[in-house]
């Protein structure tokens, strides 16, 4: 039997690209810190998939939100 769902991996992706035409309208160097965060929620495709929310975006945003906060937390 097939998947009902995409993977997690699959539809960051395709979340990402939706985010395409805001990205166009980034300054050079800001394209960069935007692919970044991108990557960064890639470090916790496997939380996000565990935790099913039915918005793609609300896993992205708390995974960059959390890596961010643990880079605070080390230079605290």
């Amino acid at each position: 039997m097939g998947r009902t769902i995409s993977s997690f991996r699959i539809s960051s992706i395709i979340e990402e690209r939706k985010w395409k035409q805001f990205w166009n309208l980034l300054e050079k160097e800001d394209k960069k810190i935007f692919d970044e965060m991108f990557l960064l929620a890639r470090l916790y495709n496997a939380a996000s998939c565990q935790c099913i929310r039915p918005v793609r975006i609300q896993s992205i945003l708390m995974s960059i939100v959390f890596q961010h906060y643990k880079k605070l937390f080390q230079l605290y």
